[in-house]
């Protein structure tokens, strides 16, 4: 097992992984900007170093300085968290270069899986199901074109690098494609230096459900599960919950041996999560891998007791997965809701300022993952997450009611929050009945104006 491990990130998720380590009897290394000193992470770790100015390309996804941080502070190993540099493939290659371990699947690995063409190409070798589209990238309007007419509309362009939706653009009809096409390459090469598209037809009304995986470096690759993930703005997550109301145990058993069989011809190794979308037929189509911890995990870990942080750092120590396929048991559900620094009466505005008072929701299967406090600061440069509200429960009805009292019990003064607006999805008929898709928060927006 590592002596040391540094977290090159900040927030909830730097907090997160320092548990971990406690709980492993590691030491942990913090690394923090300028805006984030006064954080409970950096209190709290047996190190912290200062990487630069709040900038996020001058501190935390400056590899440099991150490098330079586990040198001086003789980290054996980093943990990249979500975001920032966790699916950079040089970052990967430049941590082992400098004699360190990479908490996380192979270089390569994320490189193939993190350009979404070369993914669509492993899937369809692993024999997973992916939705129609092109062969591969589409250089031009002319090959857009014909890929659409023998695709059949509605299809999305979508960019082969990059995700959070930016690259991506829906065409309803031949009409639209022109726009659509350039439009897609432009967002894409701005976003990810990268203008490449391909084309795959538009599932309608589809759910977003993934599946956990975990693989060690001895073979043994599992899965935990799956995520209900369809409560999304904009691409956007705001609501998760295990287990999906809409997969039956045949379903799940069908997609959880798919995301294994891709894992496996990828060659992946440590956590990750293999990403679909289900059709109102229950059919489900490949649609991404996330080649780190997903921010949605600890429901997850809720339903199967499985510390999911912790196997992937014994998993980056070389020692293998703590359990068998056979030995993951799916109990009761679990639901999280994402409170984010915004105020959702004004389209989502995001609200910076120093908070106030701040009450932790507590009691029985009930879990508040966040760094703040009265007192922090929200930055303009980061992430509006505040933090992750998690409750588990014996059933779905029983975990929508416990989550309900732990929002009324999260208070948060001095900032704009979405807690009232998680009420109000909680609350809504289609969420309670499990019969919701992507469209969900487009539609409760639609009808509330």
């Amino acid at each position: 097992m590592f002596q040391r491990i540094l977290i090159a990130n900040r927030g909830e998720i730097a907090l997160r992984v320092l548990r971990a380590c406690r709980a492993l009897g590691v030491e942990a290394v913090a690394v923090y900007s300028e805006a984030d000193k006064d954080a409970s992470y950096v209190e709290l770790a047996d190190e912290a170093v200062c990487i630069g100015p709040a900038p996020a390309a001058q501190s935390y996804l400056d590899v440099n300085r991150v490098i330079s941080a586990a040198e001086i502070t003789e980290a054996d190993a980093i943990h990249p968290g979500y975001g920032f540099l966790a699916e950079n493939a040089k970052f990967a290659e430049v941590v082992q270069a400098c004699g360190f371990t990479f908490i996380g699947p192979p270089p390569s690995v994320i490189a193939g899986m993190g350009d979404k063409n070369s993914a669509r190409a492993t899937a369809r070798a692993a024999g997973v199901p992916i939705t129609p589209g092109s062969d591969g990238l589409v250089p031009d309007m002319v090959t857009a074109r014909r890929v659409a007419e023998e695709i059949g509309y509605p299809v999305m362009v979508k960019a082969t690098a990059g995700g959070g939706g930016r690259g991506m653009r829906r065409v309803m009809t031949a009409d639209d494609l022109q726009g659509a096409f350039d439009a897609a390459r432009s967002e894409a090469n701005a976003a990810f230096g990268n203008p490449d598209v391909y084309l795959e037809r538009l599932v309608q009304g589809p759910r977003h459900v993934e599946v956990q995986v975990l693989a060690d470096s001895q073979g043994h690759c599992i899965h935990l599960g799956e995520r209900e993930c369809s409560v999304q703005r904009r691409h956007q997550k705001l609501v998760e919950e295990s287990p999906s109301p809409a997969l039956s145990d045949e379903l799940r058993e069908q997609m959880g041996t798919a995301a294994v069989a891709l894992c496996r011809e990828a060659g992946y190794v440590n956590a990750g999560t293999v990403e679909f979308l289900v059709d109102d037929q229950r059919r489900f189509y490949f649609m991404e891998l996330n080649a780190r911890v997903q921010v949605e995990h600890p429901v997850t870990e809720m339903v199967t007791g499985v510390d999911i942080v912790q196997e992937q750092i014994r998993v980056a120590a070389g020692e293998p997965l703590s359990l068998t396929q056979d030995q993951v048991e799916l109990q009761g559900a679990s639901i999280e809701c994402r409170i984010n620094a915004e105020d959702p009466q004004h389209n989502f505005r995001p609200s910076c300022g120093t908070i106030g008072r701040m009450l932790h929701p507590t009691g029985p299967g009930i879990r508040f993952d966040t760094h703040a406090f009265g007192g922090w600061k929200v930055s303009p440069y980061y992430d509006s997450m505040v933090g992750k509200l998690i409750v588990h429960a014996e059933n779905r009805p029983e975990a929508i009611k416990r989550m309900l009292l732990a929002l009324d019990e999260c208070v948060i003064r001095g900032i704009s929050t979405t807690v009232d607006f998680h009420k109000e999805i909680l609350n809504d008929p289609r969420f309670r009945s499990g019969d919701y898709d992507t469209s969900f928060i487009e539609t409760m927006e639609e009808t509330s104006s």
